[in-house]
């Protein structure tokens, strides 16, 4: 079995699918072949698993430019299904399928499900969206691989979820973390207690989400939270997951999947445990076989064995996209390093919002936050204002010490902040309509 495989063994069975795929593109893919012709490569070149770091890199920009179907290596009769992304920054980038690859995909996430402490005869209450996104179909086929009994319920309609839950009495429930968290609060303002529902193993991913995150889902259901890694260029959800007993990082599906990790700047490998930049190569993909994927993610790896007995490599949970990161007036932040510090405060809700503002030539952030709802019910008027006011410079001095930036700290009533269904919105950029000449309090 590949997950408690001797390390030898794992790279031995990696580079022969490396040949095998490497050989696929350079027959079938122009784009590639044209990529490795200009560094004087052919597939003969590939004689070690080091090999893959003389091979150009793939990007997003890549599948756009070649969109829709100019990546595949197999001819449109051979697809049985696609998926794409929304598309909302450009073009969408567009993934297929062989009847063979949606058989492999159906295998990891089943995989991944039995990682996270599933087991066949569960019953798996599934809120990722379905459609051309990867999450909801993804563990729809990996549970019915695996053996359990999968709800299709999608992501949204808050209440039908709740009944559900009720009615069915699920003992998985896969969704993003901050929708979680949206049906346990919805739960309790219903006058029910998520902590006495059927539910025993949550399997989250979409959003990086920060250990205090799992803390606050597992009290609030009293639950195992898994984290679940994936997306839809190199196959979708499955490619690493973290296991139920450790918690301690994703083990990475390394029987379909090469993982590298490099400096974003640099693009040079960086040793084990340090921090970098995810990059994927597909080890069995049929249709869409990409190779050198540069994910946007942060993250580090590490071969060590796991106290789950497993031995394929482990990824750090995310810590945010290059996307994402914060920079301002030259301190560099991810929201999830803010995520870490804030929930720790039990006076705030976990939920928040970063607004980046200009104002005049300075680039300036906005914390959005709220106050608990029990906390805040709990406390007449006279004294919230006060406690308010107090809870602001607690916030401030938290992110000044530990993240290094100073924060304009709004603080909200419970449920003001936007309430996700999908994947949160974290940053609220107003830097660019404010260059553009709209009206903004602080442009």
């Amino acid at each position: 079995m590949i997950e408690s495989a001797d390390r030898s063994i794992i790279q031995h069975r990696q580079l022969q699918d490396l040949k095998h795929t490497i050989n696929r593109v350079y027959q079938n893919v122009p784009f590639y072949k044209k990529r490795f012709l200009e560094q004087n490569i052919t597939p003969q070149n590939i004689q070690c698993l080091e090999d893959v770091q003389k091979l150009p890199f793939t990007t997003k920009k890549d599948l756009r430019d070649h969109y829709p179907f100019s990546l595949f290596a197999v001819e449109q009769k051979e697809l049985v299904r696609l998926h794409a992304s929304s598309g909302t920054s450009g073009k969408p980038t567009v993934v297929g399928y062989t009847k063979k690859d949606i058989e492999d995909w159906a295998a990891i996430v089943a995989r991944a499900i039995l990682i996270a402490g599933g087991k066949p005869g569960d019953m798996l209450q599934n809120a990722y969206g379905y459609g051309l996104f990867t999450g909801g179909l993804g563990l729809h086929y990996g549970g019915e691989n695996l053996g359990v009994t999968v709800i299709p319920i999608s992501g949204g309609n808050t209440d039908r979820q709740i009944q559900i839950i009720q009615d069915f009495q699920p003992t998985i429930l896969c969704s993003t973390p901050s929708y979680a968290i949206n049906i346990g609060e919805k739960m309790i303002e219903q006058g029910m207690n998520p902590r006495e529902t059927s539910l025993k193993i949550g399997i989250f991913g979409a959003e990086p989400w920060s250990d205090e995150m799992r803390r606050k889902i597992e009290e609030l259901f009293q639950i195992k939270a898994c984290d679940i890694y994936g997306l839809s260029e190199v196959v979708g959800p499955g490619v690493a997951m973290e296991c139920y007993e450790g918690q301690n990082g994703l083990h990475i599906a390394e029987d379909h999947f090469l993982v590298e990790v490099i400096d974003p700047e640099t693009l040079k490998p960086v040793p084990e445990g340090t921090e970098g930049e995810l990059v994927f190569t597909s080890l069995k993909k049929e249709a869409l076989p990409i190779i050198r994927y540069r994910t946007g993610d942060i993250a580090s790896i590490s071969t060590e064995k796991c106290i789950c007995g497993r031995t394929t490599t482990r990824m750090s949970r995310i810590k945010g996209r290059i996307d994402d990161m914060i920079i301002i007036r030259g301190v560099n932040i991810f929201p999830s390093e803010i995520e870490h510090h804030l929930i720790k405060i039990k006076e705030i809700a976990p939920h928040y919002q970063v607004h980046l503002l200009r104002n005049s030539s300075l680039d300036e952030i906005e914390l959005h936050v709220e106050i608990n709802e029990e906390l805040f019910q709990q406390t007449s008027q006279n004294l919230l204002h006060p406690m308010i006011t107090t809870l602001q410079a607690e916030i401030y001095e938290k992110m000044k010490s530990n993240c290094l930036m100073s924060m304009n700290i709004k603080i909200h009533p419970p449920k003001e902040l936007p309430r996700s269904e999908g994947k949160a919105i974290r940053i609220v950029d107003h830097r660019k309509k404010c260059m553009k000449g709209d009206q903004h309090e602080l442009c």
